[in-house]
């Protein structure tokens, strides 16, 4: 299974949604395959959401945080101080992945301000939940768009995801919540990374409906 079966699946899951105003929002990169199929079955528009994750060193793929546009932050203290990553390196992190997330709004926006979602719903889109980070902030960003309601939605994510989200967003939807997780990539046959040409294409596509 690649990232577009997978949001077809999820799309199913989400078909109460329908009458709402809503507003698609995937996570790049990986979150975007994924969310274009969610809109395309809402027949909402897809709009790009900005977030990096902070990885650990040696171990990237294990968030110890995540930033957001708009000065948004999360860093999870407890485990940053059990893999002794001290303030510096967590300093140097933050600085990278926001250039990272500059670059990432000139090339997906094109100049374009982030979406206004006042008096919407906004459905945030991604691959896989794993330790949340990344999207508690992305549901952090969206509070601050002016969304009047949040709803979460992977394919994939630990079973205790809907307590993680339980304050974040007003709803958390999931294909698969499996009690052992251990990888998003244990979830997919192909889970090889988006390529920015890739997002920016499935961008413009749902922007011609």
């Amino acid at each position: 299974m690649n990232r577009s079966h997978a949001g077809r699946k999820l799309a199913r899951r989400l078909d109460h949604l329908r009458e709402e105003s809503t507003v698609v929002l995937g996570l790049p990169r990986g979150g975007i395959p994924v969310g274009f199929e969610v809109a395309r079955r809402l027949s909402a528009p897809l709009e790009v959401l900005l977030v990096r994750k902070l990885g650990a060193p040696f171990q990237p793929e294990l968030a110890i945080g995540a930033l957001g546009e708009g000065g948004i932050q999360i860093i999870d203290q407890d485990r940053a101080k059990r893999l002794r990553i001290g303030a510096d390196h967590i300093e140097r992190l933050v600085d990278q992945e926001t250039k990272e997330m500059t670059r990432q709004a000139e090339v997906f926006r094109r100049g374009r301000p982030a979406v206004d979602l006042s008096g919407k719903t906004a459905v945030i889109v991604d691959d896989g939940v794993a330790t949340g980070s990344t999207a508690l902030a992305a549901c952090a960003i969206a509070r601050r768009l002016g969304a009047d309601r949040v709803v979460m939605a992977a394919p994939v994510a630990p079973c205790e995801a809907p307590a993680i989200f339980s304050e974040a967003a007003d709803e958390f939807v999931a294909v698969a919540t499996p009690l052992r997780f251990s990888a998003i990539g244990h979830f997919y046959v192909d889970f090889r990374a988006t390529p920015d040409h890739q997002v920016i294409e499935m961008l413009e596509r749902a922007s011609r409906g």
